[in-house]
């Protein structure tokens, strides 16, 4: 089982993301030159809503057509609301992938689901990069451009993640802070699939 640990603010103009990433506080920090990914995203459940209310995500994703099948759920005990199970594998469909996710320790309650229905999904381009901090800590800035769907209808979406991946979480934390006040960011607590799920 993986951990996800992330952060997010939600942008008011789409240009900010430009801002964000020539930033210097930003640019110092880059390990690589940004990726750019071409993200469709689709998610799911069972027709009577079983995942919902547990707080668990299935979903599909086509990151520049390849397939990654990902379930996040609740970390009992986790002491930051912030930090969820995560488990993912490349496979075609969540029939496939299920089986296997589960195997690696996925909640067994996906098991036990006899349908899925598609929920609503999301549309945005990515661009993502490794920032590296001075105390040997990592994580990815992840910025993200598009639209989310429902059986309602659509909402536009602009937004950047931090990921920690290594080492302490202080330093991200730092820069999240730092991002929020010098570009007037708002934190955004709602995952997209709990946006999209409400249109």
């Amino acid at each position: 089982m993986g951990t996800e640990l992330e952060w997010k603010l939600s942008v008011p103009d789409p240009s900010l993301l430009d801002a964000v990433l020539a930033w210097e506080g930003v640019e110092r920090l880059l390990a690589e030159t940004p990726r750019h990914y071409h993200m469709q995203t689709t998610y799911y459940d069972s027709p009577e809503r079983a995942l919902a209310p547990r707080h668990i995500t299935l979903r599909r994703r086509l990151e520049n057509e390849r397939s990654v099948i990902c379930v996040k759920a609740p970390l009992s005990g986790a002491a930051d609301r912030h930090l969820r199970g995560e488990w993912e594998l490349e496979a075609e469909s969540p029939a496939e992938a299920l089986p296997r996710l589960i195997a690696l320790g996925a909640p067994a309650l996906l098991g036990e689901l006899e349908a899925l229905v598609v929920v609503c999904g999301a549309d945005f381009q990515r661009r993502a990069a490794l920032l590296r901090f001075p105390d040997g800590s990592a994580c990815e800035l992840a910025l993200d451009c598009g639209r989310l769907f429902g059986r309602g209808g659509e909402l536009p979406l602009c937004e950047l993640e931090l990921e920690q991946k290594e080492g302490s979480p202080r330093a991200a934390q730092e820069l999240y802070r730092a991002l929020e006040a010098r570009f007037g960011l708002s934190p955004q607590e709602r995952s997209k699939y709990a946006r999209a799920r409400e249109l």
